[in-house]
C-alpha cells in the first residue's frame, strides 16, 4: 500500500501523524511511505529522520495526497484540502464530523472512505485513539486555565494555588472521563480547590477514593452545575458523547451570573462545545469575552505541545495503521469490530448514526460497507 503522511496546515498545528518508528514498521512490511516535506518539523522530526527509515519525501501536498492509497493525518482536513478527496482514497485521521457539516458533505460527495480516530473503540470499550489526546488536553486545560486567570490575559488576576493567607482558585471540572480526570490531576497538583461533576456515580466514587478527600464531587445535573459555576473561578468542560455533538451544559444566562473575570476552558469545542457561546479559536488568538468571563476554546489544544502529543498519538494509532495497510481497510475492519466503528463515510454513504442525527442525514451501519 502507498501511505502518505500530510503536513498539518491548521493554525498553529505542529503535530504529525507518524514518527520514524512508524515508517520503519510500514516499510519493513513492504509498504511505501511518503512524508510531505516538513511534516515533522514542528514535532522536532526532520525529513532526514524519515528517509533514514525508508520514507520518500513528497515535495508538496498535492503529490502527497494524489500518490496515496491511504492518507494519515492528525486534524480534520480544512476547506483547502477538500480538493484532494477522491473515491479510491482511505483517509485515517480525527474528523469530528458532527461539528463539521461542510467536511461531511465534501467526503460524501467525493465518495472517500474516511475512518475517524475519535470513533474507534477498543476491545473492551473506550476510545483508544482519542484517549492520548484527551490526556494531553485535560492536563493542558488546567495549565492554560491558570494562565488565563492572570490579569494580563483577561482573567480576574487570581493565582491558582494562592499563597499563605489567601484562598486558592475554585476549579470546577465538568466530566470525569479521560480529559476531566487529567484536568483534575493537574488542578489538584497546582493546589486548587477542585470540584468534579459527572453523571456516572461510580466514576465519582473512584475519583473520591483516589484523592482521599482532596477534591469534592457532585452528581451532574442542572442545579449542581449552576451552583458550582457560580462559585467557580475556572470551569473546565470535558464532556463527550462519542461521535456526537457535545451537550450544552452551561448557558449564557449562567455565564452572565458568574464571577467577573472567571475563565471557561472548553475541551469539547471540536465536538461543538459544552458551553453556550463556545466557538473554535486558535492558539494565535485563543480567548474571547462572554458576559465578563473569558472563554478559551482552542480546538487543537494538543497541537501546542507537539513533541509530547505526536509520540502519544502515534503510540496509539500505529497498531491500527499497520492493520489497515497490511490487510486492506475492509479486511482490517471486518477483523476488528472496534476499528469498524471508526468508519464514518464510504462510497458516498454516511456510516455513523450520531453524525447523521447532527446533520439530518440518513446513515447505515458500517457492517453494510465491509461485508
Amino acid at each position: 500500500m502507498k501511505i502518505s503522511v500530510i503536513r498539518e496546515i491548521k493554525n498553529n498545528e505542529f503535530r504529525v501523524a507518524m514518527t520514524p518508528a512508524g515508517v520503519r514498521d510500514l516499510v519493513g512490511a513492504g509498504h511505501e511511505v511518503a512524508i510531505e516535506t516538513g511534516a515533522g518539523v514542528g514535532s522536532g522530526i526532520l525529513d532526514e529522520d524519515y528517509t533514514a527509515e525508508g520514507a520518500i519525501i513528497a515535495p508538496d501536498a498535492a503529490s502527497a495526497w494524489n500518490s496515496a492509497d491511504m492518507v494519515v493525518k492528525v486534524k480534520e482536513p480544512i476547506a483547502s484540502e477538500y480538493q484532494y478527496f477522491r473515491e479510491d482514497l482511505v483517509l485515517f485521521t480525527y474528523l469530528h464530523l458532527a461539528a463539521e457539516p461542510e467536511l461531511t458533505k465534501a467526503l460524501l460527495e467525493a465518495k472517500t472512505t474516511s475512518i475517524a480516530y475519535e470513533t474507534v473503540q477498543g476491545p473492551t470499550g473506550g476510545l483508544p485513539l482519542l484517549a492520548p489526546m484527551s490526556e494531553v488536553a485535560g492536563r493542558l486545560s488546567s495549565i492554560v486555565g491558570a494562565s488565563t486567570l492572570l490579569k494580563p490575559a483577561g482573567g480576574m488576576g487570581l493565582l491558582v494555588p494562592g499563597v499563605p493567607g489567601t484562598r486558592p482558585a475554585n476549579v470546577v471540572v465538568l466530566g470525569g472521563g479521560v480529559a476531566g480526570t487529567n484536568a483534575t490531576s493537574v488542578a489538584v497538583g497546582l493546589g486548587a480547590d477542585v470540584t468534579v461533576l459527572d453523571t456516572n456515580l461510580q466514576r465519582l466514587k473512584e475519583l473520591d477514593a483516589h484523592y482521599a478527600g482532596r477534591i469534592k464531587t457532585a452528581a451532574s445535573n442542572s442545579l449542581e452545575i449552576e451552583r458550582a459555576c457560580l462559585a467557580a473561578d475556572l470551569v473546565i468542560g470535558s464532556v463527550l458523547i462519542p461521535g456526537a455533538k457535545a451537550p450544552k451544559l452551561v448557558s449564557l444566562d449562567l455565564v452572565s451570573r458568574m464571577k467577573p473575570g472567571s475563565v471557561l476552558v472548553d475541551i469539547a469545542v471540536d465536538q461543538g462545545g459544552c458551553f453556550e457561546g463556545s466557538k473554535p479559536t486558535t492558539h494565535a488568538d485563543p480567548t474571547f469575552d462572554v458576559h465578563g468571563s473569558t472563554y478559551y476554546c482552542v480546538a487543537n489544544m494538543p497541537g501546542a505541545v507537539p513533541q509530547t502529543s505526536t509520540v502519544a498519538l502515534t503510540n496509539a494509532t500505529m497498531r491500527y495503521t499497520n492493520a489497515l495497510a497490511n490487510k486492506g481497510w475492509k479486511k482490517a475492519l471486518a477483523d476488528d469490530a472496534g476499528l469498524a466503528l471508526g468508519l464514518n463515510t464510504d462510497g458516498g454513504v454516511l456510516t455513523n448514526d450520531a453524525v447523521g442525527v447532527a446533520h439530518g442525514l440518513d446513515s447505515v451501519s458500517p457492517a453494510t460497507r465491509i461485508s
